[in-house]
């Protein structure tokens, strides 16, 4: 197997890479690369240029208004968009829903809601976890009870990311308690600015409103908006997850914070010398780097070998948040006393060639403690472990 790129795939980077140069605004690349707080205009910007590029939906077939990119292509597009600065293109639509609307969702579905999508005018929040119902998700109890032409929701979610800036929210609703607990699910979308929703923020370490407490309080929900059929949602889900978890590798903002590592390393002094000296911390850093290449080929075996995420996106998604973690701690070591605890004021060290030093200050604490999530959501790395050993190495 040839894991080299090709003529065309090197000419396609080289593309990506003139388009991000000439397109990315300064000042949201500005605040990627310096972990500053971004809003919801921030990410809007940039998927608004990616649509009028035509570029917005990489994953997306071509018929949908879709790239109908190769997954390398998708690969080289998502590295190349990571090591530069831009803000991830917000999941929830685009990346989660949607695939399962052109699979399973009806034509009305379609016609209404992907163009929507595609061009931002809706942004979407993921209705999964509970209180009491996370790795365990198919104990969920959010109930949905069919009533005519609509559904009457009832109960909770949490975790939902940016959920203060959602228009919709797709949700995994019980409406069948008498059957097995997988069988009783259903996947409905439900208009986050209908009557009887309520959004709390839940402030996480790092100080950040980035996740919420969701209630639905006999909320009335179109039968129209239901996907697929009625007890087949736990099947949708999973399709979801497998497109969740191959993002979740991250590679080319490991690659970026990797050199903004080894930068903070070789200005930081230790004993007089600069840490990137100290035979023991390059060995760490070593360490990860070799880590970030062994997991870009498994990634580029998978996405050569298959068309659509199976399985392997488990090992994808433990790697990649592995990595993460790795990085964000090797950085608070670097930085000393100088990783302060969040300060809206000092989130801007410059590691392009400015001394670090207090007066300078960095986000290397609220990145740590941010980053403790990622081997939790999408599935926790417990629960990746046993799906590798029952589906890929059939244990």
């Amino acid at each position: 197997m040839d894991l080299n790129y090709t003529k065309d795939e090197q000419a396609f980077r080289d593309e990506v890479r003139t388009f991000i140069r000439n397109s990315l605004p300064e000042d949201i690349s500005e605040k990627v690369l310096h972990h500053k707080r971004l809003v919801k205009d921030d990410w809007a910007r940039w998927q608004k240029i990616l649509y009028k590029q035509g570029w917005v939906a990489p994953n997306w077939p071509k018929e949908y208004g879709g790239c109908a990119w190769t997954p390398i292509q998708q690969h080289i597009f998502e590295d190349e968009c990571g090591y530069a600065g831009a803000p991830r293109v917000m999941p929830f639509g685009l990346v989660m829903v949607a695939p399962v609307i052109q699979n399973f969702g009806s034509k009305w579905q379609k016609e209404y809601f992907l163009p929507r999508i595609l061009s931002s005018e809706d942004w979407w929040a993921q209705g999964y976890s509970e209180p009491g119902s996370g790795s365990d998700l198919a104990s969920l109890k959010c109930k949905a009870v069919r009533e005519g032409d609509h559904y009457i929701v009832n109960g909770q979610k949490t975790w939902t990311t940016l959920g203060q800036y959602a228009d919709m929210i797709f949700c995994l609703v019980r409406t069948d308690s008498t059957v097995k607990k997988q069988e009783g699910i259903s996947f409905l979308l439900i208009d986050m600015h209908s009557p009887g929703i309520t959004v709390r923020p839940i402030i996480t370490l790092d100080e950040e409103h980035e996740v919420n407490e969701t209630f639905f309080d006999n909320v009335k929900v179109p039968a129209q908006n239901l996907v697929g059929e009625e007890g087949k949602g736990w099947t949708y889900a999973k399709f979801l997850l497998g497109h969740e978890r191959t993002g979740i590798a991250r590679l080319g903002e490991s690659k970026r914070e990797l050199e903004q590592l080894k930068s903070i390393a070789a200005k930081q002094l230790r004993n007089g010398r600069p840490l990137i000296e100290d035979p023991r911390f390059r060995d760490r850093i070593t360490m990860v780097e070799v880590e970030l290449m062994a997991l870009e080929i498994t990634l580029l075996r998978v996405l050569s070998s298959r068309s659509k995420p199976g399985p392997e996106a488990s090992i994808l998604k433990i790697k990649g948040t592995d990595i993460q973690q790795a990085l964000t701690e090797l950085t608070m070591d670097a930085m000393g006393p100088y990783a302060l605890p969040f300060r809206p004021e000092t989130r801007a060290a410059d590691w392009h060639g400015e001394p670090v030093g207090p007066d300078h200050g960095h986000s290397a604490a609220a990145v740590y403690f941010n980053y403790r999530k990622t081997s939790i959501y999408g599935g926790s790395n417990e629960i990746q472990r046993n799906i590798i050993s029952q589906m890929v190495l059939g244990l």
